[in-house]
């Protein structure tokens, strides 16, 4: 477009501006969400909360909604009932003014109502634009006055329905007298099918829901509600005169830890609000609020968090500063109490939201003249002050119920702490769990640890993998080993008990995560034997008590986070030699070196060798360790497949084996110091080597 065709394609004339109700056709989205179903159901809503807010005056026992055969809604009320006299600055009637004009109501602070649900005050007149047809009848002074409205206009249709003639009038109509001392409103609208998306229709499921719900809220208030759409009309009744503590217990599913508890209170807050004066204009002026909490909460001994959350009976399914309020109340309380009873240790990290709210059901409601709300759909509070009120009730309250001298009361208080702590722990030790598989995962995936001396061969039914202790003892192993097929992997000293250590632990331990990463096949329920790399594993250390302890050590490991391996019989533990004998005259052809693996074998065979007129070197060589071996007599002795003695590990019986590893290595010190006590007797004092 040329600069010259802009400047003539764009003037004044092209300026709309929308009078009234204009607006709300044009733009239906901005006042009740979108043009389907869920905004057709907005549409009641506005109507029903109207009624209620009169209940919420006191002022109105019952509400029935009807949904009639041709498609019209009907909303009625015993309330006090719309006004009728005339407004005098539009000179328009009451029913007429709130009907026609946005933000036009009794809701503006002019005392009609301590708390409600409508505020803006185009609730009603939103309705009227978006319907095809709208008829109001209100009972007042003896008398019925009547008015009705096509697509927000007044007037009179001349027959039923939306589509019966219509002519513009301004005004109330007088439909004859009303039963004595009778009071109350009677709306029934049809919604214009311009506006609504074919498919948008009314969900009896959600009246049903929302009308429970506000009965509940308002205890005493007897909510009907009519079908008469179907060949047999329908009616279901509500009223309860228990109030949230009641509504808790109907949302609540699972078995209670504990019974419904309220907190209960009030709090005042200033605030600069416009208010029309004498003269009919808008100033700025400073006021009190008075705000009303009311809270009920139970835990119970399930994992599903229920939190309702209201304002003047309106919902706010988002929340709000009244849950942001309650929330933050309830995880500072908590905490605190749990250090009080030492259920939460110096050190330990405070509980968390999420650990608090498991299990707990509850129902946030306030009341407070004009809330402020985030949009017309009134989904969030946005009211500031319900921050700091909510949270001082909530703190309060549970702090008297925790120093309650009443018995039940502290045990079930008791109950509840010792959920949120065990709901931490769960928490804690899922993000440990994930935490470690993330290790195992990074464990199972990188590169071999450099100080694993591997073999050749890729035949896993005949490679081996030794584990070796200590470096000395490697230097060694590698020379007397068989490169083509055996594997060595190094130790430092002894590796972590893993019988009383955690996951973590263990795979923070540079020994165990070698050890797992050069078996390949991982570790624990993920282990998978025929990923596995070597076909034996051959433990190798010194044949004194510490090489004891350390394959103790290692078999505990194998155990318990690569069993089917020693199921399997895979695990080997070598038998190195203990003495060596070097007999001088050993005759020809005859061995020079003869090895004896405990003491009571060298005895036998030191007398054998007397008796056969052998002698030998004394004192017989004692080794303290694989390291004292040159590589030929380790080969000999220990690796080399011709000559070594290997032990096979295995397991006969898996309870008694569990028994046994959790006796002796697990971290319950009482049992075990029993079992040795109890079996000293049985020891050989001769075989111990000290």
């Amino acid at each position: 477009m040329t600069a010259v065709g802009a400047e003539a394609g764009y003037t004044a004339r092209h300026l709309s501006v929308l009078e009234g109700l204009e607006a709300v056709r044009k733009r239906p989205g901005m006042y009740i969400g979108s043009t389907d179903t869920r905004g057709l159901m907005h549409c009641l809503w506005e109507i029903v909360d109207n009624s209620v807010d009169e209940a919420l005056a006191g002022c109105c026992s019952r509400v029935e909604v009807e949904l009639h055969a041709d498609g019209s809604i009907e909303v009625r009320d015993d309330g006090r009932g719309i006004p009728v006299d005339i407004e005098p600055k539009t000179g328009l009637a009451g029913v007429e003014l709130v009907y026609t004009k946005l933000h036009a109501g009794g809701k503006f602070g002019g005392g009609s109502y301590a708390a409600s649900g409508g505020l803006h005050g185009v609730g009603a007149s939103v309705v009227n634009a978006l319907s095809s047809r709208l008829d109001v009848e209100v009972d007042r002074n003896g008398r019925v006055h009547q008015i009705s409205f096509r697509r927000g206009v007044p007037g009179h249709f001349d027959g039923d329905g939306p589509t019966a003639k219509f002519r513009k009038k301004s005004g109330m109509r007088d439909g004859g007298e009303a039963p004595a001392k009778a009071t109350g409103t009677r709306v029934r609208w049809w919604a214009d099918r311009q506006i609504f998306l074919p498919e948008a229709e009314v969900s009896v499921d959600e009246i049903h829901v929302r009308l429970r719900q506000t009965a509940f809220l308002v205890p005493g208030l007897t909510l009907v509600l009519r079908d008469s759409r179907g060949e047999e009309p329908t009616e279901e009744t509500f009223r309860f005169d228990g109030g949230i503590g009641e509504f808790t217990e109907f949302l609540a599913r699972d078995e209670a830890v504990c019974d419904v508890l309220r907190l209960q209170g009030e709090g005042r807050f200033h605030e600069t609000v416009p208010v029309l004066d004498e003269q009919g204009h808008m100033t700025s002026t400073r006021i009190e609020r008075e705000l009303t909490v009311d809270v009920a909460v139970r835990w119970g001994k399930g994992y599903e968090t229920t939190v309702r959350s209201f304002v003047n009976v309106i919902a706010t399914p988002k929340g709000g500063t009244h849950v942001a309020g309650f929330e933050k109340a309830l995880v500072r309380t908590i905490n605190d109490q749990l250090r009080e009873t030492r259920l939460l240790k110096n050190g330990d990290d405070p509980v968390t939201k999420e650990d608090i709210l498991e299990g707990l059901t509850a129902v946030v409601t306030v009341r407070v003249s004009e809330p402020q709300f985030e949009g017309q759909t009134k989904e969030v509070l946005g009211t500031a002050a319900a921050a700091r009120i909510v949270g001082h009730v909530v703190t309060r309250e549970l702090k008297e119920l925790f120093a309650s001298p009443k018995r039940s009361q502290k045990q079930q208080l008791r109950a509840v702490l010792e959920k949120v702590v065990a709901a931490a722990k769960a928490r804690i030790a899922a993000r440990e769990h994930r935490d470690n598989q993330r290790r195992k995962s990074a464990l199972e995936n990188s590169a071999l640890p450099a100080k694993l001396v591997d073999c050749r061969s890729d035949d896993v039914d005949r490679s081996e993998l030794f584990i070796v202790e200590g470096d000395s003892a490697l230097g060694t192993a590698k020379l007397a080993r068989d490169s083509e097929f055996q594997a060595l992997l190094p130790i430092r000293g002894k590796i972590l008990n893993v019988q009383k250590a955690s996951v973590a632990d263990m795979l923070k331990n540079a020994e165990c995560a070698a050890i797992i990463q050069v078996v390949g096949a991982g570790s624990g329920r993920t282990f998978e034997i025929d990923s596995a790399r070597y076909g034996k594993i051959i433990l190798m250390a010194d044949a004194d008590v510490d090489g004891a302890h350390i394959r103790c050590l290692l078999l505990t490991l194998f155990h318990r986070y690569m069993k089917p391996m020693v199921e399997a019989g895979r695990v080997f533990a070598a038998v190195p030699p203990l003495h060596r004998i070097e007999i001088t005259n050993p005759g020809r052809g005859k061995d020079k070196y003869v090895y004896t693996y405990s003491d009571a074998e060298l005895h036998r065979v030191l007398r054998d060798l007397e008796r056969r007129g052998k002698r030998w070197k004394d004192p017989v060589q004692r080794y303290k360790g694989l390291g004292e071996m040159d590589a030929d007599q380790l080969a000999e002795t220990t690796m080399d497949p011709r000559h070594r003695v290997l032990r096979r590990v295995r397991i006969e019986d898996v309870e008694e084996a569990e028994r046994i590893f959790d006796l002796l290595m697990g971290s319950e010190v009482g049992p075990r110091r029993e079992f040795i006590v109890s079996s000293a007797s049985d020891i050989d004092r001769d075989h111990i080597d000290a």
